[in-house]
């Protein structure tokens, strides 16, 4: 049976003090539980509602961040690209690529992270169904990429909000081994906000329970001390404090398979 694995992070790089905080818990959480944890935060969140929204340090500073980070606390680190030049200088620093669920058919920025030889992540598009990754993930695979995970994060449901059909987990798993909910964008309502993607941090740990019923693999939680004052994805944010109940209860759940 395939260890569960926990992604975990700010949405975006606010401060060096922020993913501090943030990275010292992960690694008391990581050491108390026995478990596998990535450390997450992007660097350029290109996508934002609007203009105006706060995207974070860039591409440079950030990496010279999450590079202290990852050699400080030695957690594995995951971001996101959004460009094919950024893979190769992302990849010194990081573990695994993410390629947002928008970009998931961008073929240039697929064959750029594959060629790295890092793991990619291919988080599914809000348009497409679980079945429909096996072809980003072939594009990934045949340009050279030696481990390819999948996550789920929900798809379109009319204007402003998202439905998680959560057989698309079972669906990739016949594509790659490890499937990862993202419990977080998962309970977003994109641009419901005014200018602002809104949505309801009370489900993510509900969809996290249901993710392990239909076998996923890994779980992605964007967490933060204060996420109310985030300044990316702050009404999906878990409350940083509330990360270990959460884990706690996924981890007991292998037990008991196991058992």
């Amino acid at each position: 049976m395939m260890k569960t694995l926990f992604i975990a992070g700010p949405c975006v790089i606010e401060s060096m003090e922020l993913l501090e905080t943030v990275a010292a818990e992960l690694v008391r959480l990581r050491d108390s539980l026995q478990a596998d944890i990535f450390f997450k935060a992007s660097f350029d969140k290109a996508n934002r509602t609007s203009l105006h929204s706060f995207r974070g340090p860039g591409m440079d500073k950030g990496l010279q961040m999450l590079r202290e980070i990852k050699e400080r606390y030695a957690l594995p680190i995951l971001t996101d690209i959004h460009e094919s030049y950024q893979a190769a200088p992302v990849a010194e620093v990081c573990d695994v690529l993410q390629i947002p669920a928008f970009l998931c058919r961008q073929t240039d920025l697929l064959v750029a992270a594959a060629k790295t030889g890092r793991i990619v992540n291919i988080k599914k598009a809000q348009f497409l169904s679980g079945k429909d990754m096996r072809y980003p993930v072939g594009k990934a695979l045949e340009s050279g990429a030696k481990e390819v995970w999948l996550t789920e994060r929900g798809n379109c449901f009319g204007y402003n909000n998202l439905v998680v059909d959560f057989r698309n987990i079972p669906d990739m798993l016949e594509i790659v081994p490890r499937v990862i909910m993202d419990c977080t964008h998962s309970v977003q309502r994109p641009g419901g906000g005014n200018g602002v993607t809104s949505g309801d941090r009370r489900f993510v740990p509900s969809m996290a329970y249901a993710a392990k019923a239909f076998g996923a693999t890994g779980y992605f939680f964007e967490v933060h001390p204060d996420p109310d004052k985030g300044l990316s994805d702050a009404a999906n944010m878990l409350y940083l404090k509330d990360l270990e109940t959460i884990m706690r209860r996924l981890i007991k759940t292998d037990t008991d398979e196991r058992d």
